[in-house]
């Protein structure tokens, strides 16, 4: 029979022959981020199996739930697009059809007309290029700002207040000033998508850093754990689900900002904003729809990129993607 003394002394942090028992060396270098902090200290010893039952569980989609994501949008496109053919059809006047074209329409004169097209598709590049170019400065500037706000709460107490007075700021009111201040080329265009898209990710990256529960804060204290072991092991992984959140909202902005810096900045090679407003000018709507789509679907794949993105990084471990795959 096994000596319950023993093991009540063990317990209670005392050896059999009376010296303290030693303890543990430190595992936190060791501990993968996909693990959550709070089993770091036990992740060296654990057995293989038991690391892979504390991963959850991750099914792969099959046919009846790639159909129940899939049904939904596709009913709902289908709705639109009826409700479009019937107002051009029968709410409007032969006349006025040019204020809401059938799809159709659309579809041969702004895409399958080959010049029409070419025109579109150069000018949705160029503002592409300067979406991008402003959301990398905004990713880089946002984060950066977050991550230092998280760690001097002076920092935060000083930037923060700016940073939401610029966000309230009416982006329309602050083009013009921009074209006075820096001319009317590529950088006032990627200048206003770093405004428009820089708040979401400074927010989300600050409240995700700060976010962490205080017991795991107290674990990594009793390890002796400093600043920077904290933030890139602890503070990092548990905000990165945030952070992607501000990204997919500043990647749709960013698109929003490239397009409002063409209508006031047109300089140059048009852009997909400007092309709109030759567009309106000149009535042809078909064209002026086609932009408009065009603009849209360059937003949603932004947008979609980063949700990718966020199910690569996070997706296997983080409790906010373990439910999106259904069986």
């Amino acid at each position: 029979m096994p000596d319950r003394t023993g093991l009540s002394d063990r317990a209670a942090g005392r050896s059999t022959d009376g010296g303290p028992v030693e303890s543990p060396e430190p595992v936190l270098a060791a501990a993968p981020a996909a693990v959550p902090a709070a089993t770091a200290a036990t992740a060296g010893r654990l057995p293989r199996s038991t690391g892979r039952a504390l991963r959850p569980a991750v099914r792969r989609r099959g046919p009846r739930a790639w159909l129940a994501y899939g049904l939904p949008p596709a009913l709902l496109f289908t709705a639109i697009v009826g409700i479009w053919y019937l107002v051009s059809y029968r709410l409007l006047d032969r006349d006025r059809r040019f204020l809401l074209p059938p799809p159709h329409r659309v579809v041969e004169i702004a895409f399958l007309d080959r010049a029409n097209a070419e025109v579109l598709l150069r000018a949705l590049g160029l503002t592409a290029g300067v979406a991008m170019v402003g959301l990398a400065v905004a990713i880089v500037l946002g984060i950066t700002v977050g991550v230092l706000m998280s760690q001097a709460r002076w920092i935060e107490r000083a930037v923060y207040p700016w940073a939401v007075v610029l966000q309230t700021i009416p982006i329309l009111a602050l083009v013009p000033l921009i074209g006075f201040w820096f001319e009317f080329g590529l950088f006032s265009r990627v200048l206003v998508c770093v405004l428009i898209a820089v708040f979401p990710i400074i927010s989300t990256t600050l409240f995700g850093l700060r976010s962490v529960d205080r017991s795991n804060h107290d674990l990594f204290t009793l390890y002796g754990a400093g600043r920077l072991t904290r933030l890139a092991k602890l503070q990092w992984p548990t905000a990165l689900p945030a952070i992607f959140a501000g990204l997919r909202i500043s990647a749709g902005l960013a698109v929003i900002g490239a397009i409002v810096g063409d209508f006031f900045f047109k300089q140059g090679e048009l852009g997909i904003g400007a092309l709109m407003e030759v567009y309106r000018q000149n009535l042809r709507s078909e064209q002026l729809f086609g932009a408009v789509i065009l603009s849209s679907l360059l937003g949603i794949v932004v947008f979609w990129f980063f949700g990718f993105l966020a199910r690569r990084v996070v997706g296997s471990w983080h409790e906010t993607h373990s439910d999106l795959v259904a069986d």
